[in-house]
């Protein structure tokens, strides 16, 4: 009963990246998906980001400071940091401290969103504290007046005498009461408005796409140019068992590949750039060479510069450039000053 049960591997997928995982107990650091898979941003972008939340706090991450350890230039690692500051990742502010001087102070955020709904709530909660409601302020009670003291009685037996009744305040006889100064708010000090990030405007299902970019077409067509071209499109299955196009995809690509080749492009190659690396699964391979035809097509050749033949001079025999025999310049000046007349006297 010792035995060990053998338990099945769980089966890998048949494409794609296949994580083999290791459980870290240090050295490693926690990155949000929001950085590591963002869509709007460059790979450099992303790669800092990451490597500024594995930093502990109080680490340079100035662009020299950078460039000092990674083979990036200044320039790339300087666009890097306005990508991750566009987006909210990071945010620069410039502060003054102790003797005069000014430094930069760089916040990192892993949830740009979260940190911009707190920075909305913390600011309404100012602009509420900063605003208080009046305080009612009551008004004086008037000053009871007393009456004249009562006359002493011989009685022994003293009554009781009458409660003062107060008169009413004459009008203008006492001076209006002074207002009531409010308390004095201590000041309130507002942080500076910090960046928050713009919206990712996407559109939505139902908009319009764009027509796609032409097919590009030979400036000098011709029919030996375009058989060569659709015997290549049909003989692609050949070498490249996925690419299997219909007739109509071939004639509708014939004149892209025919542009192929007018620019100096072997067949060998042209095969190569649009079958090389598919995807899997391929659905459509007609679209995915329509798409490389476009996207990949190579620059027209350069004009070749005619070369000027060598001749020799009718004169004295010396070899030079000139489309059409004859003297050299040299000969030609001495005939053209042979002919002129002397000037001079005898």
């Amino acid at each position: 009963m010792d035995t060990q049960q053998a338990i099945a591997p769980s089966r890998a997928p048949s494409a794609g990246v296949v994580h083999i995982n290791i459980r870290l107990t240090d050295g490693y650091s926690i990155i949000s998906n929001r950085l590591s898979q963002h869509r709007g941003m460059s790979l450099l972008a992303i790669g800092l980001g990451t490597h500024i939340q594995s930093l502990p706090a109080g680490s340079r991450i100035g662009v020299k400071a950078l460039a000092a350890i990674f083979p990036e230039s200044e320039a790339r690692i300087a666009a890097a940091l306005r990508e991750l500051e566009h987006h909210g990742f990071l945010r620069r502010t410039r502060e003054r401290i102790r003797g005069g001087r000014v430094a930069t102070r760089t916040e990192s955020y892993n949830h740009p969103e979260a940190a911009a709904r707190r920075v909305g709530a913390r600011r309404a909660g100012v602009a509420s504290v900063a605003t208080p409601a009046p305080a009612p302020v009551s008004a004086p009670a008037p000053a009871p007046v007393s009456g004249p003291a009562p006359a002493p009685d011989s009685s022994p037996v003293p009554a009781p005498a009458p409660a003062p009744v107060p008169e009413p305040p004459v009008r203008g006889a006492e001076p209006a009461p002074a207002p009531v100064p409010a308390p004095a708010l201590a000041p309130v000090h507002v942080p500076a408005a910090e960046s928050v990030p713009m919206p990712r405007l996407v559109p939505v299902p139902t908009a319009p796409k764009p027509p796609p970019p032409p097919l590009p077409f030979p400036r000098r067509p011709s029919a030996p140019l375009f058989d060569e071209a659709a015997r290549l499109l049909a003989g692609l299955r050949a070498s490249a068992p996925l690419f299997v196009l219909s007739e109509a995809d071939v004639e509708r690509l014939t004149p892209g590949v025919a542009a192929w080749l007018e620019r100096g492009m072997r067949p060998d190659a042209v095969r190569a750039a649009l079958t090389d690396d598919p995807p899997v699964p391929l659905r459509h391979p007609a679209k995915l060479v329509r798409h490389r035809l476009v996207a990949l097509l190579p620059p027209p050749l350069p004009a070749a510069v005619p070369v000027v033949p060598f001749q020799n001079c009718d004169t004295c025999e010396r070899a030079f450039r000139s489309p059409v025999p004859g003297c050299c310049g040299e000969c030609r000046e001495a005939r053209a000053y042979a002919a002129e007349p002397c000037l001079l006297g005898a």
